[in-house]
């Protein structure tokens, strides 16, 4: 490259003495050049995106495992009365995902509201992008599917006496 540009350069000269050839780039270099500031917003805006999701999942799986943890004398009180452990999981199972999919409509419309607001720093992407709800959604369900299983599962396995000695 900086041949070609040291030989324009000389037939420039040859051809008019006070001309002076400067920044002197390829269309590559210019394209490049003129994406760079979007390219780096976009990196910032999904690493912050990814932070936030992080966070996000943490706090899910916090509030559903203390929640479920919290029923820990219920669960005792349950199978102390004959209940089996594998209904008494499904039980917490069946209320705790009933609260996720409520939250889950709820921050689905929420996003969905919230996209409009966002459309201009969306590149290649409809604002309503179904493919990145869904794996959205879906990625927290999971979260708090694993968050209200662990701790139910944790408390179907504590005698019921010892359940509801505790308090």
């Amino acid at each position: 490259m900086a041949g070609v540009i040291a030989n324009i350069r000389t037939v420039v000269q040859q051809q008019e003495r006070g001309a002076a050839l400067e920044n002197v780039a390829t269309m590559e270099q210019i394209v490049s050049n003129s994406v760079t500031v979007p390219r780096m917003y976009a990196v910032l805006l999904g690493i912050f995106a990814g932070v936030a999701v992080t966070l996000a999942a943490a706090g899910i799986y916090g509030v559903v495992a203390y929640a479920v943890t919290q029923r820990t004398r219920e669960i005792g009180i349950r199978m102390a009365l004959g209940a089996r452990r594998r209904q008494v999981l499904a039980l917490v199972l069946r209320q705790s995902l009933a609260l996720v999919a409520i939250g889950l409509l709820l921050g689905v419309g929420g996003a969905a509201a919230g996209t409009r607001y966002l459309e201009g720093l969306l590149f290649g992407l409809t604002p309503l992008d179904r493919s990145t709800f869904a794996y959205a959604a879906a990625a927290f369900a999971l979260v708090a599917s694993a968050a209200a299983y662990i701790p139910a599962l944790r408390a179907t396995l504590v005698d019921p006496l010892e359940a509801l000695r505790c308090e």
